[in-house]
C-alpha cells in the first residue's frame, strides 16, 4: 500500500470502525471453533497486532505473527506483541504443518500470485488445519481505494471458494460480510466511476482512498451496526456485503 496510507492506517487501525468490527469478526470466527489454548495460530498480515493482542488476553499461547511492512512489525513489538517479524506472506520461513489455524485478513488480494500465497498457507498447516481469509469482494466496486492499497483483484464469493479448493482446500462456510454498507458502497462507487470515469491506474502522492477518521459517535454507530451483523454470522451465511470470507480445512 502507499506509504500515506500505510501511516493512517497504523493511526486508525485499533479504533476505526471497520478495523475493529473485521477483528470482531475474525475473533468470533476463531472463538468459534472452540480451539485449545495451546493451539497454534498465525496470523498473516498482522499489522501493528491488535488482534494478536486480543486472541492472546483471551488465553492464546502459540501465537505468530507476520507482516511484509517493517513499520507494522515496529509498531507491534512497541506495543509489546510477542513473535511477531517481517516476513512475505507467499514465502513462509515456517516448517510444514506448524500451525493449526491461518488467518488472513484482506492480505490476498495484495499478493499478485495468489496460487503461490495460497500452496504457502496450506504447506504450514497442520493435516487438518483451518485457514480463515478475508478479502474485498465484487469485481464492481473497484475504486481508487483499490489502486491506493496496491490491490490486485477483487473476489465473488464463488472466486475465492474456487481458489481455495483449487489450493487441495475443503471449504466449510463461505459468506459475505459488511452487508448494512453494501448498498451506500456501492451508490458511491459505482456512482463516482459513472461520472468520472475509471480509477487511474496509480494513485496520487497522498491519496489514502475511502480511508477516513470518523468522530467517537459515529465512529461507534458503525462499529456496533456491523458487530450486530457480526453475531448473525455465527449462525448464518450472509448473501451479500462489501467483503467475502471463506473458511476452509486441509485434509487430515
Amino acid at each position: 500500500m502507499d506509504l500515506t496510507y500505510e501511516a493512517k492506517y497504523h493511526q486508525l487501525e485499533e479504533e476505526h470502525w471497520w478495523f475493529a468490527s473485521r477483528r470482531d469478526a475474525v475473533y468470533d470466527l476463531i472463538a468459534g471453533l472452540k480451539l485449545p489454548a495451546t493451539a497454534a495460530l498465525l496470523e498473516i498480515g498482522c499489522s501493528g497486532g491488535p488482534l494478536l493482542q486480543r486472541l492472546r488476553a483471551a488465553g492464546y499461547t502459540d501465537l505468530t505473527g507476520i507482516d511484509v511492512s517493517e513499520p507494522a512489525i515496529a509498531l507491534a513489538t512497541a506495543r509489546g506483541v510477542p513473535n511477531v517479524s517481517v516476513m512475505d506472506g507467499a514465502a513462509l520461513e515456517f516448517a510444514p504443518a506448524r500451525f493449526d489455524v491461518v488467518i488472513a485478513s484482506d492480505v490476498l488480494e495484495h499478493i499478485e500470485d495468489e496460487a503461490q500465497a495460497l500452496r504457502e498457507w496450506v504447506r504450514v498447516l497442520k493435516p487438518g488445519g483451518q485457514l480463515l481469509v478475508f478479502v474485498p469482494a465484487h469485481k464492481y466496486l473497484w475504486s481508487e481505494h483499490d489502486v491506493v492499497n496496491h490491490h490486485f483483484r477483487r473476489y465473488s464469493r464463488r472466486g475465492l471458494v474456487a481458489a481455495l479448493e483449487g489450493a487441495g482446500l475443503r471449504v466449510k462456510r463461505r459468506s459475505f460480510w459488511n452487508a448494512g454498507l453494501f448498498l451506500p458502497t456501492a451508490v458511491l462507487r459505482v456512482g463516482r466511476r459513472l461520472l468520472a470515469g475509471p480509477p487511474a491506474t496509480e494513485s496520487k502522492p497522498g491519496a489514502t482512498g475511502d480511508l477516513h477518521h470518523f468522530a467517537g459517535p459515529a465512529n461507534r454507530l458503525l462499529l456496533q451496526w456491523v458487530k450486530v451483523e457480526n453475531r448473525l454470522l455465527r449462525h448464518v451465511d450472509l448473501p451479500l456485503g462489501v467483503s467475502v470470507f471463506a473458511l476452509a480445512q486441509k485434509p487430515a
